[in-house]
């Protein structure tokens, strides 16, 4: 591999050239440009197979302040260390810190993207990584933001340890075969977005203060374990969101002060075929579960139930379907049975009712008063005398005790 160096022309000199360009332009493919630090003014375009490397990450490439600061058309392109700023504002035409388009075996390490309305686009890239970068998107409002990064038609590629803040979406779609994991997402929109996509894994991420943590829409065949999504309020805010999804794995999954942890809509679509819900926290979140529209025949088993408002809520009061699920060997922290033979499961097993009389179910605003005294006594009085016939919304025939949660045992 030829190595060249890209100097500085000065401070005052030709630094408004667009010199890294020119660079890109005169160097042989295969090449490895190592930048000291300074500032590159000029939206770049690289053709070739080549490395672009910032070394002590205090090469900065500025851009225009319109358009995309830095496009990549050509497989084995490597940028590292590199900051990159002041893209363009325009959505329409994607303008980004990074474009990466038609090409393969791309690597995006240890960068960071600010001032950029998108971060990463990627639009049918294969087999490429994008490690360890820091990105924040415009200051804007969040639904003007654009997305910290976007696999579109993008197969086979690692999105790992990466932080993104401050951007609107992370989008995976019609893609298949990528692996996200062990980023770090926050005050955004959707943390992870997932539309026609299928067999990806998503494993061990974090996200905190989204509106969303992980949404997959209209997708199958993916596994997602070990995420933590923490803090998804706001009349939207959901911990991790199945809609129109088949043949999903969600499993060690944490779910903590969401307004609802885990949103079930039409979930499995394909009638024959199940998902698995196993060995997840779901806590101290509003709604535990909810499930919307016909959402049936996922296997709910091993998770924890604790501290939720509600730990099941379904929203439509003619057809349940929460009760249509399997569920079994879960921790509900409202279990009243016992276990005679201490083998850390429930004599009996637990169901869980809707009584009329919980105005809460219908009116969210009151949830604001339910550690009242007076929401408590009503509620003990439903319990005792209901005024109406209770719904029951699911049974778990062999609950886990608080002494089997401890050891985290798990019933399968």
């Amino acid at each position: 591999m030829k190595r060249a160096l890209v100097m500085m022309a000065s401070v005052m000199g030709l630094m408004a050239s667009n010199v890294l360009q020119d660079a890109i332009d005169r160097a042989e493919p295969g090449s490895r440009l190592e930048l000291p630090a300074g500032e590159y003014h000029g939206n770049i375009i690289i053709g070739k197979p080549l490395i672009i490397d910032g070394i002590d990450q205090r090469a900065k490439i500025v851009g225009e302040g319109e358009g995309t600061v830095i496009k990549i058309r050509s497989d084995y392109v490597t940028l590292k260390n590199l900051t990159i700023l002041n893209s363009g504002q325009e959505h329409e035409k994607v303008d980004a810190g990074i474009s990466i388009k038609e090409a393969k075996h791309v690597t995006v390490d240890h960068c960071k993207i600010d001032d950029c309305l998108f971060g990463i686009d990627l639009e049918q890239v294969h087999e490429s990584r994008i490690t360890d970068n820091w990105i924040r998107s415009k200051p804007f409002s969040l639904g003007l933001r654009g997305d910290a990064v976007r696999l579109w038609y993008s197969n086979d590629n690692n999105v790992s340890r990466n932080h993104i803040t401050y951007s609107r979406d992370m989008v995976v779609w019609y893609s298949h075969g990528n692996v996200i994991a062990h980023n770090f997402g926050e005050y955004s929109r959707y943390s992870l977005h997932f539309m026609y996509a299928g067999k990806n894994d998503v494993l061990y991420n974090t996200y905190e203060h989204n509106s969303v943590g992980i949404f997959f829409m209209y997708s199958q065949d993916t596994v997602a374990i070990g995420n933590v999504i923490k803090s998804s309020l706001g009349t939207t805010g959901l911990g991790i969101g199945l809609k129109d999804a088949s043949n999903f794995t969600l499993k060690d999954n944490t779910m903590i002060y969401c307004a609802r942890g885990l949103y079930i809509d039409r979930s499995p679509f394909q009638p024959d075929q199940n998902n698995t819900i196993a060995n997840n926290k779901i806590l101290y979140n509003a709604e535990g579960i909810h499930f919307h529209s016909l959402s049936i025949s996922n296997n709910i088993v091993g998770n924890i139930f604790k501290g939720n408002i509600e730990n099941v809520v379904d929203d439509d009061p003619v057809i349940l379907h929460s009760i249509q699920n399997h569920w079994n060997g879960n921790y509900w922290d409202d279990y009243e049975g016992f276990d005679k033979n201490g083998d850390g499961i429930g004599d009996t097993p637990y169901h869980l009712f809707y009584y009329a009389d919980r105005m809460w179910l219908l009116n969210p605003n009151i949830k604001f008063f339910y550690a009242s005294p007076v929401i408590t006594i009503m509620n003990f009085l439903a319990k005792l005398a209901p005024l109406s016939e209770p719904v029951k919304l699911l049974e778990d025939r062999h609950p886990v005790m608080y002494e089997k949660y401890l050891e985290k045992g798990v019933v399968q």
